[in-house]
């Protein structure tokens, strides 16, 4: 597929090989998540078997962010290697015929050899919506739009969400993984209102597991006046997964967005990614990676 401008030049490094990225939309809520599981219907499994299709020999994936079931993206990042030759038009094109109507591939393009879709990310973004309205979710809107109290105090959660800004360890809110830190720097969380619709904006270096769903959940005690700001605050002395935190429903949360450095810039980016995360004294240290 492709001319030879689209291939790498002899002496590049991969040389014979391309590296594709791929900026990916889906519609979460038929798929268990993001990650191939045998028998089950995943975005990774879909897109991977028809890929592989397309290019004549095996696609294997590597995500920015793997998202769980019911969980949607608008800016997915993903990338893989492949010896065959790339026409992104072409392909843009033919996927949108071969693919499912609830995922799509938006562009696709040659990317830096050194270019990981995982660990050259320096942060992620995500907007997680709500509606106050009295009846619910808009049906156009039901399997994106989570319906809350309508008299929520939206200053209240602004101010919640403003204490948990930092690098900190969110093992709170995290499910734990054996090995994995749950340290990581939360850039953004704040709150936009337009009329009955609510959207809490959240932007970090990287998530752990169920990490944004629950501080949304958190952070909506507040508005709803169950918790005050200070429990939030507090929580993050926490050193395990808190059993007052209410996990947010999978469906009002989707990934819009993936952050990349410049390509003279990537290398070192994947090695900082891959060091051990700590958190300055006085906050306790977490698992290393």
């Amino acid at each position: 597929m492709g001319s030879s401008a689209d291939r790498p030049r002899e002496g590049e490094p991969g040389t014979g090989v391309s590296r594709v990225r791929l900026d990916i939309a889906y519609d979460g809520t038929d798929f268990i998540g993001w990650a191939r599981q045998p028998g089950l219907r995943t975005v990774q499994g879909v897109l991977e078997d028809s890929l592989s299709k397309v290019f004549r020999e095996p696609i294997q994936l590597t995500v920015a962010g793997r998202t769980d079931a019911g969980v949607h993206a608008e800016a997915q990042v993903a990338h893989f290697d492949t010896a065959g030759d790339l026409d992104a038009g072409k392909l843009v094109h033919r996927m949108a015929r071969f693919l499912p109507k609830d995922v799509r591939i938006k562009d696709a393009r040659l990317a830096a050899p050194e270019f990981d879709a995982r660990f050259s990310a320096v942060r992620r973004h995500y907007a997680y919506r709500l509606t106050t309205a009295p009846y619910g979710a808009e049906p156009l809107q039901a399997r994106s739009v989570v319906a809350c109290r309508s008299g929520v105090d939206v200053e209240a959660m602004r101010a919640a969400a403003r204490k948990l800004l930092g690098l900190h360890d969110f093992a709170a809110f995290c499910r734990r993984r054996e090995g994995a830190t749950t340290v990581r720097e939360l850039q953004r969380f704040d709150w936009a209102r337009d009329g009955d619709l609510l959207v809490a904006y959240v932007s970090a270096d990287a998530f752990c597991w169920s990490m944004v769903r629950s501080l949304v959940g958190a952070v909506l005690a507040v508005g709803e006046g169950r918790r005050t700001v200070e429990w939030v605050a507090d929580l993050l002395r926490e050193t395990e997964r808190s059993s007052s935190v209410t996990v947010a429903p999978a469906h009002g949360l989707s990934l819009i967005g993936v952050d990349y450095p410049a390509d003279g810039e990537l290398a070192a980016r994947n090695a900082q990614t891959r060091e051990m995360r700590s958190v300055p004294v006085p906050d306790t240290g977490c698992c290393g990676d």
